[in-house]
């Protein structure tokens, strides 16, 4: 194979000799292009032959290789037919009865007391409590809380929050709540719709970090005292039960607090989540239950909080972007609609790319969460993502409904405002 190669070689070689040296090329002034032509042709031949060489050349000490047909697991992340339902469920709540009432909620800087009774008719709640008290869980439905949390988001980030904060005591006294404790408080739960509860974990500290508490706990011969000051409480005034963390023997705890005479509350509007009614609490010694007496994880209770924070600034997200295409669409400059427009067009772009990565990482930190494997690293990955994008997000929206995204007119400027809270909030809800 290799000589005849080499005589392929040798008789193009003398071919383009013998017709390099004929006059008759300079006669009809073809000697550059006849020379560009053989050149180009030798050039591509030689690379054919090279390349057969290579193909053919046989490798020594090679075993015998064979493909196989394993099957590989894929990494699913299609919902269950029954999540499905729920998310479409959650969803159209959320545009009909959410959305609607969101504009003049944060205007009155009040949480909508009908929204209580349409809550009631979801049966929200019932979807954290357990089978055996009248609920529908039977098992860690972490994925399913957070899927529900951002379809609810969708229709406005404050007011699903308040929603979400009995939900979510709910959760935490299920996965964390001791015997005594699921008995007292559970079945309250599930015999009266109008119970509220909150989380009081966020403290008046520059770098406040949950894991080194000013509040303190002390332990009474198995009755605990709380002392110590909350603020951007969700709901704080209302709350008639309050999660609270705290110091106890120099570690930190999460302990379930009645609503006490001892408890005292004032009022702290903040930036944004304005219908959430935030407030501060002060404790003085007041009466508290230890939520959990053993296997308590005081980090993965934060992450979890965490996660819920996520899928609100994703749900809430998702809304922005698809109201700025509408807007994008509809809105005409110099004769033709701004999503013509590249600026805009990748903006919006940016957008989708971040909001997916924002719920891939979501899901995942979920995932293990609920499969009983650590997930810390992945709701750190997952809340830093979240807090930066979703910031970057509200501000996009409103630089693209421009003069319009300032004003209250659209609620571009509320969910803005709303998302950064996703940077602030250090847990305060449980998935």
């Amino acid at each position: 194979m290799t000589s005849m190669v080499n005589k392929a070689q040798g008789f193009g070689l003398s071919l383009i000799t013998k017709i390099a040296g004929s006059e008759v090329l300079d006669q009809l002034k073809l000697r550059k292009f006849v020379e560009k032509s053989l050149y180009q042709g030798s050039k591509a031949g030689f690379k054919t032959l090279n390349q057969t060489q290579k193909i053919f050349k046989p490798q020594p000490n090679l075993s015998k290789q064979r493909l196989s047909n394993q099957q590989k697991s894929l990494f699913d992340l299609s919902l269950s037919e029954e999540q499905t339902m729920i998310c479409d469920a959650m969803k159209q709540f959320a545009n009909e009865v959410l959305r609607p009432l969101a504009a003049q909620a944060n205007h009155d800087e009040l949480f909508p007391q009908q929204l209580w009774q349409h809550s009631a008719e979801l049966g929200l709640n019932f979807y954290a409590l357990p089978e055996s008290l009248g609920g529908v869980a039977t098992e860690k439905n972490i994925v399913t809380n957070l899927l529900i949390a951002e379809k609810l988001a969708h229709g406005d980030f404050s007011l699903c929050a308040g929603l979400l904060s009995s939900f979510s005591a709910i959760n935490a006294l299920t996965q964390w709540g001791t015997a005594d404790i699921q008995a007292k408080y559970l079945t309250a739960f599930s015999t009266d719709p109008e119970l509220k509860a909150s989380f009081a974990v966020q403290e008046n500290t520059p770098a406040f970090n949950p894991f080194e508490l000013k509040t303190q706990a002390t332990d009474h011969n198995g009755q605990y005292r709380i002392s110590g000051e909350k603020t951007a409480v969700l709901l704080g005034e209302s709350a008639d039960i309050l999660l609270v963390n705290a110091m106890l023997n120099g570690q930190p705890e999460v302990f379930v607090v009645p609503r006490h005479s001892s408890i005292q509350f004032k009022k702290s509007s903040a930036m944004g989540l304005k219908p959430a009614e935030t407030v501060t609490l002060y404790f003085k010694n007041t009466p508290a239950e230890r939520l959990s007496d053993q296997d308590f994880n005081y980090s993965s209770f934060l992450d979890l909080g965490n996660l819920m924070w996520c899928a609100l600034a994703i749900g809430t997200c998702t809304a922005a972007k698809e109201y700025c295409i509408q807007y994008a669409n509809e809105r005409t400059a110099f004769g033709e609609p701004i999503s013509h427009r590249q600026s805009v067009a990748f903006m919006i772009a940016d957008m989708a790319i971040e909001i997916e990565a924002m719920r891939m990482l979501l899901l995942n930190a979920a995932s293990l969460a609920e499969s009983g494997q650590s997930f810390h690293r992945e709701a750190y990955l997952a809340r830093l993502l979240c807090a930066e994008k979703s910031m970057k997000i509200g501000t996009d929206s409103v630089q693209i409904l421009g003069g319009h995204g300032f004003t209250k007119e659209h609620p571009v400027e509320r969910w803005y405002r709303d998302l950064r809270a996703v940077a602030i909030m250090q847990s305060g809800l449980h998935a």
